[in-house]
C-alpha cells in the first residue's frame, strides 16, 4: 500500500461493484484525502458459469482469487457478499468488519409476461418453471410446494432476471438485498417469509477482509464494523461452521437480535441498533434439509448477544442430534 492509497479487490459484477463503491465512499468519508481505488478481480464462481456450484465444491468459489491477491499484497483490503465467504479463513486473514445489513430475506420476482399482476408464491401455478442457484431456496420451496418445476440459474442478478423476462422462467428467486442495491425493487413481487425461506447464512451483509497484520488498514476499516449486524452473522457463521456444510447442502440460518427494553427511555434509545444491552435478546432459526426437499430439520434457540458464537454451535448440535447428521452424511456421500 502507497501512502494515502488503498486498494479495494472486488468481483466485476455490478452488484459486487456497488458494495466495493459503497465500501470506498465510507472509506473517503471516515478519512478525508485518501485515495480509494477498486481492482476487478475475476472469481472461480464467475468463470463457471454452466455448472452448478454444488458441482465444483461452491466453498470459496467467489472469494478464492481476491484473497490470494490480499496475501501477495496486490490489494489492501477484500469487499465480499458474507453469504460467499467460507467459514475457514486463511491464517493470515481476517474479517475486520462486517456492515450493516440490507434485508436478508429472499425475494420472488415474476415474470412481466405472467396473465397474473402479483402473484404470490402461493398463487403459482402447478408445476410453474422457477429459477434457482440455491439448493436451499429450491429444498425449502419444494418441501412446500413439490409439484414445482425448479431448475438451476446462475449469472449476476442483472442476468436472472433478463432471463426471466425472456421467458425462460415463470418466476426467480433472489436475495432482497441485491435487487435492492440495484435499484430493482420495484420488480419485488413478494418478499418471501423466513417461514417460506429460512434466509442464508450471512445474507444481506457486506464483509470487509484484511491482513491481520495491516494495522493502518484495520484501523481505517473498524468504523464500518456494525455491531449488531456481526454479531448475527457471526452467530449464522458459527452454526455453518459446526455443520461443516457448503453449496452442497441445504442449510439456512437467521439471526437477530431483539431490544426488550423495560423504560419509555430505553425503548427509545433501542432504535439505535447499534445498542446491545442485558436487555437485549439473541434469536436464531436454522435448518438443514434434503435437496429434494423431503424432509426438512428446524431449529430455534435463544440466548444473550454475548454468547453469539456458543448459541450458533448449540443450534447446530441440536439439528445434528435430531437427525441432520444423517442428512449431511447422505448428501457428501453422493456428492
Amino acid at each position: 500500500m502507497k501512502e494515502n492509497k488503498v486498494i479495494i479487490g472486488t468481483r466485476g459484477s455490478k452488484l459486487a461493484l456497488w458494495q466495493a463503491e459503497w465500501v470506498k465512499s465510507e472509506l473517503e468519508r471516515i478519512k478525508p484525502g485518501i485515495e480509494v481505488v477498486l481492482k476487478k478481480i475475476k472469481t472461480s464462481g464467475d468463470n463457471i458459469l454452466d455448472v452448478p456450484l454444488a458441482k465444483v465444491g461452491g466453498k470459496g468459489l467467489f472469494v478464492k482469487e481476491i484473497e490470494e491477491a490480499l496475501m501477495r499484497g496486490e490489494v489492501d483490503l477484500a469487499v465480499h457478499s458474507m453469504k460467499d465467504v467460507p467459514t475457514e479463513l486463511p491464517n493470515s486473514l481476517h474479517i475486520t468488519a462486517i456492515c450493516k445489513r440490507e434485508d436478508p430475506l429472499d425475494a420472488i420476482i415474476i415474470s412481466q409476461k405472467s396473465k397474473i399482476k402479483n402473484q404470490k408464491f402461493k398463487d403459482l401455478s402447478k408445476g410453474a418453471h422457477i429459477g434457482t442457484s440455491s439448493l436451499r431456496r429450491s429444498c425449502q420451496l419444494l418441501n412446500i410446494r413439490p409439484d414445482l418445476n425448479i431448475t438451476q440459474l446462475r449469472g449476476n442478478l442483472d442476468t436472472r432476471v433478463r432471463k426471466l423476462d425472456e421467458g425462460q422462467f415463470n418466476a426467480i428467486i433472489l436475495a432482497v438485498a441485491g435487487v435492492k442495491r440495484l435499484g430493482l425493487q420495484s420488480r419485488i413481487t413478494e418478499i418471501l417469509s423466513p417461514e417460506i425461506s429460512l434466509p442464508a447464512i450471512g445474507q444481506g451483509a457486506i464483509g470487509i477482509e484484511c491482513r491481520i497484520n495491516d494495522e493502518f488498514i484495520n484501523t481505517i476499516v473498524s468504523p464500518l464494523d456494525h455491531k449488531e449486524t456481526s454479531v448475527c452473522v457471526r452467530t449464522e457463521r458459527a452454526f455453518l461452521k459446526k455443520l461443516g456444510g457448503g453449496c452442497q447442502v441445504p442449510i439456512a440460518a437467521y439471526a437477530r437480535i431483539e431490544h426488550r427494553a423495560k423504560s419509555t427511555e430505553q425503548r427509545a434509545r433501542s432504535k439505535d441498533s447499534l445498542l446491545i444491552t442485558h436487555h437485549s435478546l439473541l434469536i436464531i432459526d436454522g435448518l438443514v434439509g434434503r435437496v429434494s426437499g423431503e424432509k426438512i430439520i428446524k431449529g430455534h434457540l435463544e440466548g444473550k448477544p454475548e454468547d453469539s458464537e456458543i448459541l450458533g454451535v448449540k443450534l447446530a448440535e441440536d439439528l445434528l442430534a435430531r437427525g441432520a447428521k444423517e442428512i449431511l452424511e447422505e448428501i457428501y456421500r453422493f456428492s
